[in-house]
């Protein structure tokens, strides 16, 4: 199975361009933070290159800016191509089937201290055990190797 999901800041503003056979298309990438922090203490980041199709890529071009927080649910697709010096160079980029607005116009302005998979500070559900329909589960789950053949 090859699907992705990823939820971070953009890291410009996309630009949208068209193919030959005038598709629109844009190409875009996507900041995301790690759920753990590095030896200095500091969560690190990934920078993820993605693209975009058709009515897709107009919308995440008329209605996102550099630093909008936006969730990008695709596929990895990898590719190559001869470089102008000769040089075989590879790529890998997320094709977007799916881009959610996670943030409102104008609320990308303090983009350093945003986490999106931090879920220590998030909050406790009050369900009492009456209300909890997996409260008899357990902790742990066994599964049975032979059922997975």
């Amino acid at each position: 199975m090859n699907r992705v999901e990823l939820v971070g800041r953009l890291t410009a503003k996309p630009e949208l361009r068209y193919t030959g056979s005038n598709v629109p298309f844009a190409r875009f990438t996507v900041a995301v933070n790690r759920t753990f922090s590095g030896a200095n203490g500091e969560r690190e980041t990934d920078f993820i290159n993605c693209v975009t199709w058709r009515k897709q890529a107009e919308n995440l071009c008329q209605y996102q800016d550099k630093g909008s927080l936006i969730s990008v649910e695709g596929r990895i697709q990898t590719g190559s191509y001869d470089a102008q010096d000769g040089s075989k160079r590879y790529t890998t980029d997320v094709v977007a089937d799916s881009i959610q607005f996670l943030g409102t116009r104008g609320s990308s302005q303090n983009t350093s201290d945003v986490t999106p998979y931090d879920y220590q500070d998030a909050p406790t559900n009050d369900v009492s055990v009456e209300e909890d329909p997996f409260a008899d589960f357990g902790d742990s789950v066994s599964i049975d190797e032979n059922f997975l053949d």
